[in-house]
């Protein structure tokens, strides 16, 4: 018995030796990563041309679908139709460096609709892709081509929505046409984004609106006093801080908070109005929310459209180029990221339990 227990527990050291030494080698690796992202932060563009993907899609359903005699026949006519356009292309291109005009060249090509996703949460940290989408778009996009930008956000942090707006606003001061579509959700700082567009398009029931400012906080000062426990903030300047979570609230503190948050509304107003001239804005900037449709009769949107049909239709005359920034993340981000985005799926899960049950049936 002596030396059953003698041998387990020799192996139960050589087993925790193990695991302490993978955990050393995994943490040594992930502080090397770390380190070297601090000094590079990878990340590149990645283009797929949409038009190559729906043409993938409509060929294996004809596999399935089409009689295979006819297929080939089909097929055949396509290459024969493909190869003639290619051919004529080429004609142009040669045509063109003999008049040395690379311009002609451009302006016979056909037009490219790039398209650009923002996933919008509290932060807008989606941002940080988007500046970069946009700026490698810009470097070759010209006036007769368009930008896409799919976009889904309930709203959050004013000076990030702002931010983002300013991204999007960059396209159009190149005078490159800009299309927003909205499949579920453009509310708040989503529609502060949206509502910078040339074209504004949304699916029949995407939230759309609610033009408004909302600020709200806990406050403990009396769990704290009935507990014996002070709490003591220092500042410089007036309002340097009116409300607060732990001290006691003024009257006048109060007053100052509602009067910063009625001077944002008014900023969002003026910008909506500035990008959307045709609004009633007095009517739309109550913080209510409009469905497609109700939001078409208020002039927030253009046109009751989803994405995948715009995109679909122009592929018909069209180049279709997805861009997207991807950024290398370290094995700690990753793990990060995954706990962060489990948290974050409770929290919504609760929240729209809370609040939002008047929008789902």
């Amino acid at each position: 018995m002596a030396e059953f227990f003698f041998d387990y527990g020799l192996f139960l050291l050589k087993a925790v030796t193990i695991v302490v030494a993978i955990i050393s080698v995994i943490g040594v690796s992930i502080a090397a990563g770390m380190r070297t992202r601090k000094a590079t932060r990878e990340g590149h563009i990645e283009v797929t041309r949409v038009n190559d993907e729906i043409d993938h899609l409509r060929d294996t359903l004809c596999e399935t679908v089409i009689d295979p005699y006819a297929l080939k026949t089909q097929l055949k006519q396509r290459h024969k139709a493909e190869k003639a356009e290619h051919k004529a292309n080429v004609k142009k291109l040669k045509k063109a460096a003999k008049m040395d005009s690379d311009k002609s060249a451009e302006q016979d090509r056909k037009r490219r609709l790039f398209v650009l996703d923002f996933h919008g949460d509290m932060k807008a940290s989606a941002v940080a892709s988007l500046r970069r989408e946009i700026t490698a778009v810009l470097s070759l996009a010209e006036t007769q081509d368009e930008v896409l930008l799919r976009l889904e956000s309930g709203g959050g942090m004013v000076h990030a929505y702002g931010l983002a707006s300013s991204q999007l606003q960059r396209v159009k001061d190149h005078d490159i046409p800009l299309t927003v579509c909205v499949d579920k959700v453009a509310a708040s700082g989503g529609y502060m984004m949206a509502c910078v567009a040339s074209k504004l398009l949304a699916a029949p029931f995407a939230i759309i609106g609610s033009i408004g400012v909302v600020a709200q906080l806990p406050n403990f000062h009396r769990l704290l006093k009935k507990n014996d426990i002070d709490f003591e903030m220092i500042t410089a300047g007036e309002y340097k801080r009116t409300l607060t979570m732990f001290g006691e609230n003024t009257k006048k503190g109060r007053e100052k908070f509602v009067e910063d948050i009625e001077d944002i509304h008014v900023l969002f107003k003026d910008f909506v109005l500035q990008h959307r001239p045709q609004l009633n804005i007095d009517k739309v900037a109550t913080g209510e929310i409009w469905f497609g449709q109700r939001a078409i009769d208020n002039a927030l949107v253009d046109e009751l459209m989803t994405s995948d049909e715009y995109i679909v239709k122009a592929c018909n005359d069209s180049d279709v180029f997805e861009v997207k920034y991807c950024e290398k993340k370290s094995l700690s981000e990753k793990l990060g990221i995954g706990v962060h985005s489990a948290v974050d799926a409770v929290l919504l899960k609760w929240f729209d339990r809370g609040t939002r049950n008047q929008f789902y049936s």
